[in-house]
């Protein structure tokens, strides 16, 4: 998205950019927001004050109609010393980092301004040698979610400068015949040009055309109607403006006549994308509708050639594929390369398996993606793709992988951002001994195809066939799927195939501008969801063929070029074009979803497919029939629950069971916790119920309720599903950082001492996926959940063994006598203690928290059994007799945090909040207290606290303790 200029010579070579040409060429999608400077033409030394108005921005994540802060992500364009020119340097800050980054004035509904005050200062460009030649700008609302497109302000030199209204070129790439002006038909071409002048007069402008002059002006501005010569097909227009004191300043651009199309049978065999055949490299474009298409890269400099025109196949008006064969090409060399369609869209091959990203990749680490191939900055812009010569083929280790039965999949979901600090494959790779000793059997990776930006979700996908450069490369990737498969883990990917964003090829080759949407002849997009509740981005059109064609294309290539076991798929509920919200039975959308496994099975007939669907039962049922699985969200029930708030309508979670939802198979993917969703450790801390000293808001507390509820979870028929960390209580708001921002990788959780009671949470939860994987009991089809109330049981029944799970959810104890479907010895499994049933009941009381996992036969006690679930470290504090403080949680913390202290005797305790330096900030607390265990939660908010050190002082009758805590917003 790099603003144009245009390529001029003089006695003082300039580059500069035009307002009007912003406008019209900036981007084919993202061209609305309108600004404008004080003063007119800046310089890069001036005082600037810019004036944006965002009305009509088009990125996706609109910012029009936004009412809170908006903040700029700025940076500059620069023009080194030998004439090379690279946007978005200096930039400011980080993305979404309010702290750092410049806050905009709000003037009126949707305009902003901002001054900037001697840019050179303000953007610290301190080399003399080099110039600044645009000031670059998105604007963002205050959390990250909404922004404009690029907006580029041009900063001008004193003097004299051409200023080329039209034609619409873009000569910032050096050379002319690299973005030149199509013609067809000799029409008539409207040129017009001004000079702005800085600390000077006009006083004339010439045009000369083939080194004709053709039109002169006296005037600051020159109109002249061109009539091309049939004859010549590339004609070279200069406008030269000079100045009452002799400076001159000139722009050249050509103007090109389109030649007749080759029309060609295509090659047999060719598909859409990039062809490797045994004669060398043949593109195949599906274009149907657009007029012409020239193949621009490193084989051709970059330039307008008619050698790379590409041939035209029609089979008919709605199906044409442009193809070329590519031919000199050096073998075992890379080379990046972009269609050019119709003379304006820069785009790469939808189907490239890797692309060069002009505003990302030079914030991928070596280390990630060592010798990344260098954007070809200066002749192009825009996603370019990239075709190696002699592709590397992976020697795979595992190549006859047996994939985990279904209903007894544990599926470990992750987002590689946040998992490992390093986000990338090689450091996952490294991580394959924890998921071994949780003892998941299937890893599900958030989306690794290549998606707008570096720090995603990855939901925005961009290119469906390249992997994120960001996480390192496709070696790597199928590196860590082969580790996998060595370790019995299975591998699912997370697929994005109910929409698209702006800069997929697939929508920039279709594209209304006027209405900002997907134009009415796009092969592959709706204009319109139709589902007016939810939608992202733009919506593909699952009814047209040439989706279908597209998505069997991604699932086949991920089976077979990674050895993916299977998909998760985003969002099926949007697989139709049934109007609605999608929560009816749709059988268009049902026949959508049923053909596209089909063409997964055909190509692995064991491959998972998944759906997040969350749509009618009765769709979901015969969705499950047919083979499919679905995912189960139980986070609501299993919260409420585990904070011990047991109204039988929120806490019940028997849905977690794909019989209640009417499911004849174990295709029900059920899950406590997802990337969507807050998580259970969060909600205990902050919202847990109590009871005198029973308190869930407590670390050890909360952490043996999330055994509690893992219990009635792992242990449940069916698949299961865990987000990242969720072994060890990770309880970070989903919304810290932003929802969508980076969250701490808190690897501590795991290696530290410290941390101990949430080691005690991994090995629980590693023991009861053993216990999933190795008893048939726990795939039975013979069992029964009575979860409504407080105290809950599971009924688990097999020929071999059966099992009895019950629990008391209460945050006071509770005495129930629990129904047994055989007398007899039971047999604690975590302690190895027996209780006998006699009269097929036990009559049992239980403490708040306490659960039992019972089996027919005795099994052998894990080593640590009893020390995982162990209570007697919740009283640990209270037999001290010293006044302690607790480490407070969590740390870092933001917004909030829970102080907690033990005090051994009745007294007046005062609290209070220092900042760094000593300055007392505010007093939290100063009351008389009995002895025992005291908290106090600190909001950072309450005291419009900034992210910093700060220092927390506990003076209990004299006796002092000082605590360091650390905010992070």
């Amino acid at each position: 998205m790099f603003a144009p200029n245009y390529y001029r010579h003089n006695n003082q070579i300039k580059t500069i950019l035009n307002l009007c040409i912003l406008l019209l060429f900036t981007s084919v999608i993202y061209s609305q927001t309108i600004f404008t400077s004080s003063p007119a033409y800046p310089s890069q030394t001036d005082n600037i004050t810019i004036t944006f108005d965002v009305t009509n921005a088009t990125h996706p994540n609109k910012i029009a109609g936004y009412q809170g802060d908006v903040y700029a992500h700025t940076g500059v364009t620069l023009r080194d010393e030998n004439g090379n020119v690279t946007a978005w340097e200096k930039v400011i800050g980080n993305w979404g980092n309010n702290s750092v980054q410049p806050k905009l004035s709000r003037i009126a509904e949707n305009v902003y301004r901002i001054t900037i005050e001697n840019p050179r200062k303000f953007y610290n460009v301190d080399n003399p040698a080099v110039d600044i030649i645009q000031l670059c700008f998105v604007l963002r609302s205050a959390d990250g979610s909404k922004q404009t497109e690029d907006i580029f302000v041009p900063i001008y030199e004193p003097g004299i400068t051409v200023v080329l209204n039209s034609p619409a070129v873009n000569n910032y790439y050096g050379d002319p015949m690299r973005s030149p002006y199509f013609i067809t038909n000799n029409n008539p071409v409207l040129i017009s040009a001004r000079s702005a002048a800085i600390g000077t007069s006009t006083k004339s402008m010439s045009l000369f055309i083939n080194g004709q002059l053709l039109a002169e002006s006296n005037a600051d501005s020159i109109v002249y109607s061109f009539v091309p010569d049939p004859n010549i097909h590339t004609n070279l227009a200069r406008i030269i403006a000079e100045g009452i004191t002799g400076l001159k300043d000139t722009v050249e651009f050509a103007i090109v006549n389109v030649p007749t199309i080759p029309e060609s049978q295509m090659p047999e065999g060719l598909q859409h994308g990039i062809n490797y055949k045994e004669d060398g490299i043949y593109l195949a474009l599906f274009a149907p509708y657009k007029k012409f298409v020239y193949v621009l890269g490193d084989f051709n400099d970059w330039k307008v050639d008619d050698n790379y025109l590409m041939n035209k196949y029609e089979a008919r008006p709605d199906s044409v594929i442009y193809w070329i064969k590519l031919n000199d090409l050096t073998p075992s060399t890379e080379y990046a390369f972009q269609y050019l369609v119709d003379g304006v869209i820069r785009m790469p091959d939808p189907y490239c398996e890797k692309i060069l990203d002009p505003w990302n990749d030079s914030y991928i680490p070596s280390t990630v993606y060592p010798n990344l191939k260098e954007y070809p900055y200066g002749k192009t812009e825009n996603i370019v793709g990239v075709i190696n010569t002699t592709p590397a083929k992976y020697n795979w280790k595992i190549t006859d992988f047996e994939k985990p039965p279904k209903e007894k999949l544990v599926i470990y979901e992750t987002l590689v951002r946040d998992f490992v600090k390093t986000h990338s494959f090689a450091t996952l790779i490294d991580t394959i001994s924890y998921f071994k000793k949780l003892g998941v059997n299937a890893i599900e990776l958030m989306p690794v195809m290549e998606f707008e930006g570096n720090s995603s979700w990855g939901y925005n996908s961009m290119m469906h066939f390249a992997v994120d450069k960001y996480y390192g490369t496709a070696e790597k990737l199928k590196e860590f799927i082969d580790s996998c498969h060595s370790n019995g883990i299975a591998v699912i990917l997370d697929v994005v195939l109910n929409h698209a964003f702006g800069l997929n090829p697939l929508v920039r080759m279709y594209w209304d501008t006027a209405q900002g949407r997907p134009s009415a002849d796009s092969p592959w997009f709706n204009q319109v969801s139709p589902n007016p509740v939810f939608y992202w981005g733009y919506d593909f059109n699952h009814e047209s063929a040439n989706t279908k064609y597209y998505v069997d294309r991604v699932t086949s290539y991920w089976l077979n070029e990674f050895k993916a076991d299977g998909f998760r798929f985003d969002f099926t509920k949007g697989f139709t074009n049934t109007p609605g919200d999608g929560g009816n039975y749709d059988a268009a959308r049902i026949k959508i979803l049923k053909r596209m496994a089909d063409k997964v099975w055909q190509t692995d007939p064991e491959a998972y497919v998944i759906l997040e669907h969350f749509a009618a039962d009765s769709e979901e049922r015969e969705l499950s029939q047919y083979g499919m699985m679905l995912w189960g969200n139980l986070n609501y029930n299993y919260s409420e629950a585990a904070m011990g708030w047991n109204d039988a309508g929120k806490s019940n979670f028997n849905r977690i069971s794909y019989k209640a939802r009417g499911f004849s198979n174990p295709h029900l993917v059920g899950y406590m916790e997802s990337h969507d969703e807050e998580r259970l450790m969060y909600k205990n801390l902050h919202w847990g119920n109590s009871s005198g000293d029973y308190d869930i808001k407590k670390l050890n507390y909360a952490l043996a309720r999330i055994k509690l509820a893992a219990a009635f979870f792992i242990t449940v028929p069916g698949p299961k599903m865990m987000w990242q960390f969720e072994e060890l209580g990770y309880d970070y708001s989903i919304d810290y950082n932003g929802r969508l921002g980076e969250k701490p990788v808190r690897w501590d959780y795991y290696t530290s001492p410290e941390q101990s009671e949430r080691q005690k949470l991994f090995r629980f939860f590693a023991e009861l996926i053993k216990l999933k994987k190795s008893f048939p009991v726990f795939s039975t089809d013979d069992f029964n959940m009575n979860v409504t109330g407080p105290t809950k049981e599971i009924t688990l029944l097999d020929t071999a063994m059966n099992v009895k799970i019950i629990g008391n959810f209460d945050v006071v104890s509770r005495s129930v006598n629990f129904s047994f479907p055989e007398d007899g010895y039971w047999y604690d499994y975590f302690t190895g203690d027996s209780v006998s049933v006699e009269n097929g009941s036990l009559f049992v009381s239980l403490q708040p928290g306490e659960f039992h996992l019972y089996t027919s036969v005795k099994l052998p006690v894990p080593p640590d059994g009893k020390e995982i679930i162990t209570k007697t470290e919740y009283e640990e504090n209270l037999r001290t007799n010293d006044f302690t403080v607790s480490p407070n949680y969590p740390n870092p913390f933001n917004p909030g945090t829970t102080l907690e202290w033990r005090q051994p005797e009745s007294g007046r305790v005062a609290v209070s909040l220092y900042n760094i330096l000593g300055q007392k900030i505010a007093v939290l607390l100063d009351e008389y207290q009995s002895s025992g265990k005291h908290s106090y939660y600190l909001n950072a908010d309450k005291f419009n606290l900034s992210s910093g050190t700060y220092f927390v002082n506990y003076n209990l009758n004299g006796s002092v303790k000082t605590q360091k805590i650390v905010l992070i917003k």
